[in-house]
């Protein structure tokens, strides 16, 4: 008897502090938030190599945004489609979900790689991400970070403001591997000539991609991917999505604002941001209380692309919740001719 109460009472414990208030995300959001990034990914697949990435987008977002008014939460995007991709929906300050539920800050990229998506390319994905209200970082309309993220291994050595050799060494002895078995991802762009060449010159090796920084920063984070770091300027929105993940893998996420005109500057000085000031991923997402959910519109390094067979499409995903630290692969199923009912 005194075992059966002892468990009980373990048990009633273990209950109290799993649960949340209704002044939090309820844990059963991030099943629902992974509907949404499932439902703007098979909206989108359709465009899949068809070469027009605004079309492709534009499906995304309307599903992405259809799914979410019917959600059981109060979201402010904060990170959204927004000025940069001069979007009609899902902008920064819209509100989301059904009204009723938790205040939450909302960030949202129906398609992380528009460009890979139209050319038919890997690693596409469809992503979104909320957390506690008040607690995203705002970037005031500036749209590139410099972004350095790497496992937990490495997590509490690496420093943006070291030169690149050092913070490569650091990982490859947090890591216990040479040098030489160390691999970089980079976005390959012009501005990073020179990031390139100091990766090389350390010794390390550099895994290029076109588009899609959320899925390589997340890999960098994870055993198994080949993949030891993610370095170089990406999108600010993007580094923000990314931080929410961090708070569940593991790792850490580094970034520095990088204005591209006087413009942006003077935006991000009047919100009294320090442009030189290195962001952390706690500064990036203040609240633990965050979930992250992604799903794969073509096949990549983390997820699989949507896929049809018969009257099926079938989707894989991955949610995440940062209080739990609990990450999950969804495999979705969903009935062609219903689904199709339902978007009409």
């Amino acid at each position: 008897m005194g075992s059966f109460v002892t468990e009980k009472n373990n048990y009633a414990h273990l209950s109290s502090r799993l649960s949340v208030t209704d002044a939090e995300p309820d844990r059963n959001l991030a099943l629902e938030l992974v509907r949404a990034t499932e439902a703007a990914a098979i909206a989108s697949s359709p465009w899949v190599g068809f070469g027009d990435k605004n079309a492709a987008d534009g499906a995304a977002v309307d599903a992405m945004r259809g799914l979410l008014s019917t959600v059981n939460f109060n979201g402010v995007v904060v990170i959204g489609e927004g000025e940069k991709d001069e979007a009609p929906m899902l902008f920064n300050g819209e509100q989301v979900g059904n009204g009723s539920g938790a205040e939450c800050d909302v960030a949202v990229d129906p398609i992380d790689g528009t460009r890979l998506t139209a050319l038919g390319l890997n690693n596409a994905l469809s992503v979104l991400a909320v957390a506690d209200r008040g607690s995203m970082f705002d970037p005031s309309a500036v749209f590139y970070m410099e972004k350095l993220v790497t496992g937990p291994e490495a997590a509490e050595l690496v420093d943006l403001r070291l030169p690149v050799k050092q913070n490569l060494h650091l990982i490859a002895k947090a890591k216990g591997k040479k040098i030489s078995q160390v691999t970089v991802t980079v976005l390959d762009r012009p501005r990073h000539a020179d990031l390139i060449e100091e990766i090389r010159e350390a010794g390390a090796r550099t895994k290029l991609i076109l588009d899609g920084d959320v899925a390589g920063a997340i890999a960098a984070t994870r055993e198994g991917t080949g993949v030891d770091a993610l370095m170089g300027i990406g999108g600010t929105p993007e580094g923000i999505v990314t931080a929410c993940a961090i708070k569940a893998l593991g790792g850490v996420i580094q970034g520095r604002l990088w204005p591209t005109d006087e413009a942006e500057k003077q935006k991000a000085l009047d919100a009294g941001h320090e442009l030189g000031r290195v962001l952390t991923t706690n500064d990036l997402v203040t609240s633990d209380n965050c979930y992250f959910a992604a799903t794969g519109i073509t096949d990549g390094d983390l997820l699989r692309g949507v896929r049809y067979k018969n009257n099926r499409i079938h989707t894989q995903s991955i949610v995440m919740r940062a209080k739990s630290g609990t990450i999950r692969f969804v495999e979705g199923e969903h009935k062609q001719d219903k689904w199709d009912a339902y978007t009409r």
